[in-house]
């Protein structure tokens, strides 16, 4: 995410995560950002590539609000880390924290978030194609889900970054209620990754931001 939502093709992380194993490493998988159906089809991001890896990080959206991250591993490898370290947490394992992310998953499946975040995602994306159709200054959309990349350019052939552009049009949309982040490491990326209850009532009033934003940048 903070690369500029980078996607890469099914068969690059199958490979990475052989050469890794071949090596006698581990692989961690972040799914603090991707995870939890954020991109629709399942219910972590590395699931789209076919792989599994040996270590896995969530955080933020687990606790909605609520201050809560976890780390889910092997028994294996947890038995080896805990004959090998020495490690504690006063509030690990906290039961107000696991309380609040036991509830965030009953709501993912009560409510069929992942369905919403696949349906409401493809009339996202759609939109926001046709949006690069109209505006030479976006230079890329890419993403899948609700988890989104507009990257912002001076040349759609050079690809030059655009990031004071892309700043102008994150603030033109605060200006109008509408809160994005950039991200990318020129900064140029605008980053859409909207609460996956979103609608497409929602999603109306956002392109409309980005259509006004990218007109007056």
């Amino acid at each position: 995410s903070s690369s500029g939502i980078l996607t890469p093709r099914p068969e690059y992380l199958a490979a990475v995560y052989r050469a890794v194993r071949e090596q006698g490493g581990l692989i961690v998988a972040d799914e603090v950002q991707s995870g939890l159906c954020r991109l629709g089809d399942h219910y972590w991001g590395f699931q789209d590539s076919g792989v599994v890896p040996d270590i896995v990080t969530m955080g933020k959206p687990l606790g909605d609000g609520h201050p809560l991250a976890a780390v889910v591993t092997t028994p294996e490898i947890a038995a080896s880390f805990a004959r090998r370290f020495r490690y504690f947490n006063t509030f690990g394992g906290n039961p107000v924290s696991a309380a609040a992310g036991l509830a965030v998953l009953d709501v993912i499946e009560r409510e069929n978030i992942r369905e919403n975040v696949q349906r409401t995602g493809a009339v996202l994306r759609a939109g926001l194609l046709r949006l690069a159709e109209r505006h030479e200054q976006i230079g890329d959309v890419r993403g899948k889900g609700l988890f989104y990349g507009m990257e912002i350019v001076r040349d759609r052939d050079s690809r030059e970054p655009a990031a004071r552009e892309a700043e102008r049009i994150r603030e033109s949309l605060r200006e109008n209620g509408v809160l994005l982040g950039t991200t990318g490491p020129h900064g140029n990326v605008i980053k859409i990754r909207p609460p996956m209850v979103f609608s497409e009532q929602h999603v109306a009033r956002l392109l409309s931001g980005l259509e006004r934003a990218l007109v007056i940048s």
